[in-house]
């Protein structure tokens, strides 16, 4: 079956269903199945496996994915396919012609399959906490699925064609408690499928634009991010989009930066819903949690401050974020910025540290290759921006003497922080405590690029000749993680080595901010290249420019259309 090549998963806005190969290592891609994404990255997404078949016969397929429909074509000639399309968010509708289906479902304990009279079967399982029912719309539903004890020892749904008209056609609906049938189905598949088509398409009309070259790009990244985004459900209190419906099954808490600033300019208020969502779930102490799904969040680690960075680029671009918006935000932000002060200081020094790489986003970089926890000159530009904006906002808000205050605390973190960490030939990190040095050629390094004009004249100077030099960091693609002649440096290394959305947006802006607009726009359009060319994987090959791990990524496709604005 020619579906191996099928790295975007087939969804839509709102859905927590999924039509996709399981991508995870050791999974055969040949295999398509129906997902359900509740419950993140460490739960078993797949819930049907899906087979054309005629009769008992098992016909192979190749597959053809618009927006709005999936095509599975019989690659024997007969012209025989089956369709799927979204009907709803909760409701997946396929339709054959000459062939039939055949759904393997993935059990686990106590799972069981139940028939009703109206011919129709439910299926709950208590795996995904979910339950499924069939209906048959056209054709025939004939199920297997012996019960023996306390579950039904398989479940296989054969939905053969109608022996007059060669048609099939058949939903799939989810839902917790109770069965309600979808409105949706009163309607024709082909109205189904065009009413998504419509949808989709007022989306990408709507998403930022990109020059004609990268066309195929703004497809791409317009349909991930409009397919990622599932509708609000548990811990969730907003629209929320997904880094992935792959298996990045979550949210982290700085990508969701990114996807926020993509959407500003056109989709103000689904902006907002990014930025805010975690700050629903903070700790009374402060922290956000390091990822969040529906269902949980884990704090064992968190994700830089870029907040108030993010709100600052917002801000600038948007009138949508007016004094209402940032009352609702800057208590939230002022409690993120002191709970690193306050919990984050193990030294007492005023220089803040990350205890573990997973806390900077930059997992495994190098800057944390001698041991934790790390002060590094990343973290404390963050939170001089961060404060920055909280200077500002408290002056929006008539709060005169915490704006003062907000302002001091910057000047005085900005002053150590070069004491801490500035030396002729740029910035370094140190392990906290001791000071001492790590001696790390990452491109967390030059993050303080973002700072701009706090930076001297001469500080700008040693950073950026030292960024482009084309011995480090500078490929044809854009800027590694890595150096490319350190030691450490790996193709496929996470962050010691390939090219990431959020380090390339962090560095154009910070390019930006010291002057180097031409550069910066010259990194946005080799960006953009080389994501139109390879997909929005989760990250590159830093010197070939192939797509690496998770082929359909969020803050790459939103990173993606803004530096396609740039050009």
């Amino acid at each position: 079956m020619k579906i191996e090549k099928m790295k975007i998963p087939f969804s839509r806005y709102g859905s927590y269903l999924v039509i996709s190969p399981v991508h995870r290592r050791g999974a055969d891609q040949t295999k398509l199945y129906i997902r359900h994404i509740r419950g993140g990255d460490e739960k078993d997404s797949s819930l049907f496996e899906m087979e054309m078949v005629r009769g008992s016969e098992t016909v192979d397929y190749e597959v053809d994915m618009a927006p709005h429909i999936l095509t599975l074509k019989a690659t024997d000639g007969s012209g025989d396919l089956l369709e799927c399309c979204f009907s709803s968010d909760s409701t997946i509708r396929i339709k054959g012609q000459g062939v039939g289906l055949k759904l393997s479902a993935v059990t686990g304990a106590y799972d069981y399959a139940l028939p009703f009279p109206d011919s129709t079967w439910e299926i709950n399982s208590f795996v995904q906490e979910r339950r499924f029912r069939l209906i048959p719309l056209e054709g025939l539903l004939k199920v297997d699925a012996p019960f023996e004890v306390d579950k039904s020892k398989h479940i296989t749904a054969w939905c053969e064609p109608d022996p007059t008209t060669q048609i099939l056609d058949i939903a799939i609906t989810e839902y917790k408690l109770v069965f309600e049938k979808d409105k949706s189905l009163d309607l024709s598949f082909s109205e189904n499928a065009a009413h998504v088509e419509n949808e989709f398409k007022q989306w990408k009309e709507r998403t930022l634009q990109v020059p004609d070259a990268f066309q195929k790009g703004h497809e791409m990244a317009s349909y991930i991010t409009w397919s990622c985004v599932v509708k609000p459900e548990g811990l969730l209190k907003r629209p929320a989009m997904y880094m992935s419906k792959n298996w990045m099954t979550n949210i982290w808490s700085w990508d969701h930066c990114f996807n926020a600033m993509a959407l500003i300019e056109h989709n103000p208020e689904l902006a907002w819903d990014q930025y805010c969502i975690f700050f629903d779930q903070q700790d009374k102490s402060g922290a956000l949690p390091d990822f969040l799904n529906d269902q949980w969040a884990l704090w064992n680690c968190c994700k830089p401050p870029i907040h108030g960075w993010t709100l600052r680029w917002m801000m600038e671009r948007s009138h949508y974020i007016d004094e209402e918006k940032l009352l609702e935000v800057y208590e939230p932000l002022k409690r993120w910025t002191n709970w690193w002060f306050q919990f984050r200081d193990d030294d007492h020094d005023g220089v803040c540290q990350y205890n573990h790489g997973n806390d900077s986003g930059w997992d495994n970089s190098t800057v944390f290759a001698k041991g934790i926890p790390v002060e590094t000159p990343d973290l404390s530009a963050f939170l001089i921006v961060q404060m920055d904006v909280l200077k500002g906002i408290a002056e929006r808000l008539g709060k005169t003497e915490e704006a003062v205050e907000w302002g001091l605390r910057a000047d005085t973190t900005f002053h150590k922080m070069l004491d801490h960490f500035w030396t002729e030939k740029g910035f370094y990190a140190c392990l906290s405590h001791t000071h001492e040095r790590i001696e790390a050629d990452s491109l967390l390094l030059y993050i303080p690029l973002i700072l701009g004009e706090r930076l001297s004249e001469e500080q700008r100077s040693i950073l950026v000749g030292k960024l482009l030099n084309n011995d480090y960091f500078q490929t044809d693609f854009g800027f590694a993680t890595e150096s490319v002649n350190s030691h450490y440096y790996r193709e496929d290394g996470y962050w010691r080595g390939p090219i990431w959305a959020p380090s390339t947006m962090l560095i154009m802006d910070g390019l930006s901010a010291c002057g180097q607009k031409e550069v910066a726009k010259k990194t946005a359009e080799k960006f953009c290249r080389m994501a139109n060319h390879s997909g929005m994987a989760e990250n590159f090959n830093a010197l070939t420019g192939e797509g690496l791990r998770d082929p359909a990524f969020t803050w790459t496709s939103s990173v993606f259309l803004i530096a396609g604005q740039m050009l």
